[in-house]
C-alpha cells in the first residue's frame, strides 16, 4: 500500500506551501489596503505609490523571515526524502 504515504506527503506539501505563502500574501494584502485607502482619501492615483511600499515590505519580510522559511522547506524536503527511502524508492 503506497497510496497512504503518497497522500500524507501531498497533504504535508500543501501545508508547507500554505505556511510559506501566507506571511508574504498577508503583508501585501495589508499594505495594499492601506495604500488604497490613502489613495482614495487623497485622490492621488499614482501606480508607483501602490507598488513601491509592497516591494519594500516583501523585501524586508523575506530578509527577516527568509532563514526560517528556508529551514521549514529544508526540513520538509528531508522528511520527504526519508519517506521515499523508507518506502523503498531508492536502492
Amino acid at each position: 500500500m503506497v497510496e497512504q504515504p503518497v497522500v500524507m506527503a501531498m497533504r504535508e506539501a500543501l501545508w508547507v506551501c500554505l505556511q510559506l505563502a501566507a506571511p508574504p500574501l498577508l503583508v501585501v494584502l495589508a499594505i495594499g489596503l492601506v495604500v488604497s485607502l490613502l489613495q482614495a482619501l487623497t485622490q492621488i492615483q499614482e501606480a508607483t505609490l501602490a507598488f513601491l511600499p509592497k516591494f519594500a515590505a516583501i523585501g524586508g519580510l523575506l530578509l527577516f523571515m527568509g532563514p526560517s522559511m528556508a529551514g521549514l522547506l529544508q526540513a520538509w524536503a528531508q522528511r520527504l526524502f526519508d519517506q521515499v527511502i523508507a518506502i523503498g524508492g531508492l536502492p
